[in-house]
């Protein structure tokens, strides 16, 4: 069966001490590739560091939300160099976040659309994060959308049928249709496997698969039935499992066809 992570932190110190065997749980698990986001430009560099040292690994670099009060004047151009490292597949982790609120909205906002352009100027796709304050609170995603919309009409895409991912996402069926709609693929993580996680199984059985892609989001939101230990790559079976119950299909189907999805917006073969 052919799977792949396509957001993993294996950068984060819950790796240090074992990341060999962490990948050799990954390669026996059939995951053929990860892409490993960064959050910042110190971390960006770290994350080239690790991902030159394995051909199966790959880098996003970017800007979190939460660590936007860290964007200088220089920090586009810095960026923007980084970005032409040629393992590095997509602009990421950016986005926005109102559960965390690290810094103010309005910057957020500014460092997300800047960042935006890079990925245009560069011709990558982007890694996108979004977490609403609470669950009944929408404004979160709906900002981002409506940016995203922006971006979309004002961007030169060409005729890339992909132009970035809602990593892990938590939004609700009319959201993920939104989305998708835009050019965006949808990252489904682990919580997927919860028994009470019924908005998020909805939006896995109403889209198409070739909207899908997997993922760990590691060392967080490991799936059932390893819930509450550290999150990796071989784990991401368990969501091509789900995947493959909410659709009625089989599990080689799902790994087939969200790995060939993640080819073809990372373009990373």
């Amino acid at each position: 069966m052919k799977l792949v992570d396509t957001h993993c932190h294996l950068d984060f110190d819950a790796y240090r001490d074992d990341l060999d065997q962490v990948l050799e749980r990954a390669w026996e698990a059939d995951v053929e590739r990860v892409l490993v986001p960064a959050l910042d430009l110190t971390s960006s560099r770290r994350v080239l560091d690790l991902v030159e040292s394995n051909p199966r690994l790959f880098a996003a670099v970017g800007v979190h939300p939460n660590r936007a009060r860290e964007w200088t004047e220089g920090t586009p151009q810095a960026l923007l160099a980084l970005s032409h490292h040629p393992k590095v597949k997509a602009i990421g982790e950016i986005g926005l976040d109102y559960y965390r609120d690290r810094a103010p909205r309005d910057l957020q906002k500014r460092v997300l659309k800047r960042q935006l352009t890079v990925a245009s100027q560069r011709g990558l796709p982007v890694v996108l994060h979004v977490r609403n304050a609470n669950p009944d609170d929408r404004s979160c995603i709906i900002d981002l959308l409506d940016i995203l919309a922006t971006w979309r009409r004002e961007a030169d895409q060409g005729v890339r049928a992909w132009v970035g991912v809602v990593h892990s996402f938590s939004g609700n069926v009319e959201e993920a249709q939104r989305a998708i709609s835009l050019g965006f693929a949808l990252g489904v993580t682990g919580p997927v496997t919860f028994e009470k996680s019924t908005t998020m199984q909805e939006v896995v059985t109403s889209s198409p698969l070739t909207s899908l892609m997997i993922e760990t989001d590691g060392p967080f939101l490991t799936p059932h039935p390893h819930r509450g230990k550290r999150n990796e790559p071989a784990y991401v079976k368990y969501v091509a499992e789900k995947v493959a119950d909410l659709q009625d299909r089989p599990v080689r189907e799902v790994g087939k066809v969200t790995t060939e999805n993640a080819d073809h917006l990372f373009h990373w073969r």
